[in-house]
Order: C-alpha cells, then sequence, then structure tokens
C-alpha cells in the first residue's frame, strides 16, 4: 500500500427538496383545498475519524464527494425524505483545510470523531403551508435551498510517541527495524526512506509507537530535499530521538544541521524533549567512539549515548529514555483532562 499523506477533494452538501404544489382530489369531497408537502433536508457532508487507516491513498483514485439531495415534497401533505448524508472515512491526525492550505476547519485526533463540515439545504414549503383565511387556494411552492460546496485539502499527521531525526543514511530505518517489528527500506545509500514509517516498540510491558521520517539536509525548511514535507508527521511526537551517523566526518556539525532544519520549521520542534544518540558505533573504534561523544555532547549541551541499530548495542537504554519521557508527558495529559481549564 502506498503512502500519501496530503490530497485535495471536493466535498458538497445535498440540496433541498423543493415544496409540491397539489391539491385534494378525493371523489365526493367537494372543498379539497391545497394539500402540498414540504421537500426534505438535502444530505450534510461528515468527516469520521476511523481506526485502521494510517494513508490518504484512497483519495487518489475519488476527489468528489456529493451527499444526496433532499426528496421534493407530494400530495397529501407528503414531506420528501432527508438526503443520505456523505461520509469521508479519515485516519487518526488529519487535518482538515480550507482552499488556502493555512486555513484549519477541523482538527481529528480520536477515533470516532465526527464534524459535520457542510450542512444540507433546507427543504422547501409546499402550497399547503401558505392557505390563509384570505389565500384558501395558493398555487405557490419553492424550490429548496441549494446545499454548500468547497475544494478542502487533507494533510494526515501521523500520531507517534517518539519520532526519529537526523541526515539521510543516519540509520534511522535500521534503528525502527531493530526496535519494533517493521519492515521500511533499507539499503546502504542516502534518501532510502522516501514517506514516513510507523512501528511498535514494547519496553518492560509498554508500548509507544515511534515515526521515521525521510532523512533532512541543509535547506529542508525551504523544501530543499524531501524532509521538509514530512516534518509535519513529527509535530505531535512528545519526544524526539536524534540519531547522528558516527561514521560521518563530524558528527558534530551533522547534528548542528538537522537543529538549525528543525528550529527554522517552527511548529515547536525545536522545543521538543531530545535525546542525542551516535549512531553506527559498531563501526568505530572505542577511541573514536569517545571522540564523537564528547564534540556531540558539546554540540547538544547534554548527554548523547552510543548505541548500534545492526549489533544491537545501546538500543534498550535509548528506548528506555524515550518511554520515561512519554510517560511524563502522558501523565501530564491524564492530568489536563480531569482537571481542564474553566
Amino acid at each position: 500500500m502506498k503512502f500519501l499523506d496530503q490530497v485535495k477533494i471536493f466535498v458538497q452538501s445535498g440540496d433541498g427538496g423543493s415544496g409540491a404544489c397539489s391539491f385534494r382530489r378525493e371523489k365526493y369531497i367537494e372543498f379539497g383545498g391545497p394539500d402540498g408537502g414540504d421537500g426534505g433536508r438535502g444530505g450534510d457532508v461528515i468527516i469520521e475519524c476511523v481506526d485502521g487507516l494510517n494513508t490518504l491513498i484512497d483519495y487518489r483514485y475519488q476527489q468528489h464527494f456529493k451527499a444526496q439531495r433532499g426528496r421534493h415534497g407530494q400530495g397529501r401533505q407528503k414531506t420528501g425524505a432527508k438526503g443520505h448524508d456523505i461520509i469521508v472515512k479519515v485516519p487518526v491526525g488529519t487535518q482538515i483545510l480550507d482552499e488556502d492550505r493555512e486555513t484549519l476547519l477541523a482538527d481529528m485526533t480520536k477515533v470516532g470523531q465526527r464534524v459535520t463540515l457542510l450542512k444540507g439545504g433546507d427543504g422547501a414549503y409546499g402550497n399547503a403551508h401558505f392557505k390563509t383565511s384570505t389565500n384558501q387556494a395558493p398555487r405557490r411552492a419553492d424550490e429548496g435551498w441549494p446545499g454548500q460546496e468547497m475544494w478542502i485539502w487533507l494533510r494526515l499527521k501521523l500520531i507517534a510517541d517518539a519520532g526519529l531525526v537526523g541526515l539521510p543514511n543516519a540509520g534511522k530505518s535500521t534503528f525502527l527495524a531493530a526496535v519494533t517489528r517493521a519492515r521500511p527500506k533499507i539499503a546502504d545509500y542516502p534518501f532510502t526512506t522516501l514517506h514516513p514509517n510507523l512501528g511498535v516498540a514494547t519496553l518492560d510491558g509498554e508500548e509507544f509507537i515511534i515515526a521515521d521520517i525521510p532523512g533532512l539536509i541543509e535547506g529542508a525548511h525551504e523544501g530543499v530535499g524531501i524532509g521538509d514535507r514530512f516534518l509535519g508527521h513529527i509535530e505531535r511526537c512528545r519526544v524526539l530521538l536524534h540519531l547522528v551517523d558516527g561514521t560521518a566526518e563530524d558528527a558534530a556539525e551533522a547534528y548542528r544541521v538537522v537543529r538549525h532544519e528543525l528550529e527554522a520549521y517552527g511548529a515547536g520542534l525545536a522545543e521538543k524533549p531530545e535525546v542525542v544518540a551516535l549512531n553506527k558505533c559498531d563501526a568505530l573504534t572505542e577511541e573514536d567512539v569517545a571522540d564523537k561523544l564528547a564534540a556531540l555532547r558539546e554540540a547538544s549541551g547534554q548527554p548523547v549515548m552510543a548505541l548500534s541499530g545492526v549489533s544491537g548495542q545501546g538500543l534498550r537504554p535509548a528506548l528506555g529514555a524515550l518511554l520515561e519521557t512519554i510517560r511524563t508527558a502522558r501523565e501530564e495529559d491524564r492530568e489536563n483532562e480531569a482537571d481542564p481549564e474553566p
């Protein structure tokens, strides 16, 4: 299944049904009178967040979604039926944006969340509604109100607990494959990862989700490379694991390049808790590992872990550091839900 994280679609709610102009014509009834019924309401456009989806690929093959129009009124004061709603199902983490791609209309963050994006048009009155003492045989019946229509963007931002960042070929996919059951493409050249990957890691009986995004390069926040498009997938992460390629000539500079891109991108990425790790330590001598760890500690101003996704060195401590931050963030979320601000 291909990954698609943003798509433009057209949605339209149903028109209201028209009222009926009708008169009673029963046998042996001398004065019938108007009996035209009202039209039914048009269907709504509803966005629903469902489980089991992690891509928007379905909307590549269908871009137009129209709700059913309301049924017209009929004689004998029969009101037309309401038009069927159209339900657009999206994965968790999908944002609904206006056509300008900036105005946020809805943020779908929980399974079962439903948002009525466009309401259907109202049904019109039949001629029975206009009967008065001075106008006992009205021949007026209105047309239904039109529905609404618009182009919208669906943008998926994966919901994960931890996000992997780093330069291309830093070993992010190898790390993800080593600590989860995910099987991303792994090769010995940069930009192997072309779309985000998710995996579920388990430590001490607790599970948390890890997101791996394509590698960042200098100028990514300005559209260079492909990483800037996918930075939105780690906006919701509680903690970042910054992997630095231990085989790079200047590990400290590699760290600074990625940090600069996170700060330039904004959206609070630079302020997120970060765990820094020197990867591919199995390919280095002990002296090289010590030198690069010292350079990274000076550049980052925090402790740096040494690990290897291939040999498994340091993976458990790294997962433990991530889980500790995730536990704290989860506890804060529970407290906020229990004591909402007035």
